[in-house]
């Protein structure tokens, strides 16, 4: 084990250490660490600090612990669930505005991204969930999941490795969107994604990213001009 840096207590080096691990190994989400025993003969450490050093990075996210199968590199990679603390902040529509602005600075240019760099295969993918937003939609069943998986796979087809840790401000401001608006645009959301995903197969990125920006703005100009009444509620 390195040097302990100053200040630093024994399981906050290890902890330090297991991330080099995992680093320096090229691990991934679902890859197995080494078994209690090993590893902390491997960090030159013992069994109760490796396990203090364990619960740290499972309450961070960045390892999962599968009773009787052992300690996995977790697949949430250290994203909280819930890093913007919407749980905190109430039924608001002035945060539903807040999270619609950041979306208009981001979803855009991720649309006009995905136009332009885009594989066949995640093409396809994205087709799918956009034709799954729309059989839900026409068969007046709840959509809320396959419209935030839909908007979640346009972040990660961009291949932007930071974006992908910022798909909570899209994923959260999607349901927080359909229950501000008592679904009010429900028919239009089927519209416009259909936009948005044939300006993206015909590798239009303006028209990808104008398009995003209608969708976007739909339910921003809703809730800007009924937020007070909205607040009500």
């Amino acid at each position: 084990m390195e040097k302990r840096k100053e200040g630093a207590t024994l399981v906050d080096t290890t902890v330090d250490e297991i991330i080099k691990l995992i680093l320096d190994h090229n691990m991934k989400a679902g890859d197995r660490l080494p078994n209690e025993y090993d590893l902390a003969q491997q960090l030159g450490i013992g069994r109760s600090t490796l396990r203090e050093a364990t619960r740290r990075l499972v309450s961070r996210n960045i390892l999962e612990v599968r009773q009787g199968s052992g300690t996995f590199v977790s697949a949430k990679q250290g994203v909280p669930e819930d890093p913007l603390g919407l749980t905190f902040m109430g039924d608001d529509p002035y945060l539903a505005l807040d999270l619609l602005d950041i979306r208009l600075m981001l979803e855009p240019e991720i649309c006009s991204i995905v136009a332009r760099r885009a594989n066949s295969v995640q093409l396809e993918q994205l087709q799918f969930y956009c034709d799954e937003v729309s059989r839900l939609i026409e068969e007046d069943q709840d959509y809320s999941e396959a419209d935030t998986q839909f908007h979640r796979y346009l972040a990660e087809c961009s291949g932007n490795r930071v974006l992908k840790n910022l798909i909570p401000v899209i994923t959260s401001s999607v349901r927080v969107n359909i229950a501000t608006t008592k679904d009010e645009h429900r028919l239009m959301t089927n519209v416009q994604h259909r936009r948005i995903m044939d300006a993206i197969l015909r590798r239009d990125a303006a028209g990808a990213r104008y398009n995003m920006i209608v969708h976007l703005n739909t339910n921003r100009d809703f809730m800007a001009r009924n937020a007070k009444q909205l607040k009500k509620r």
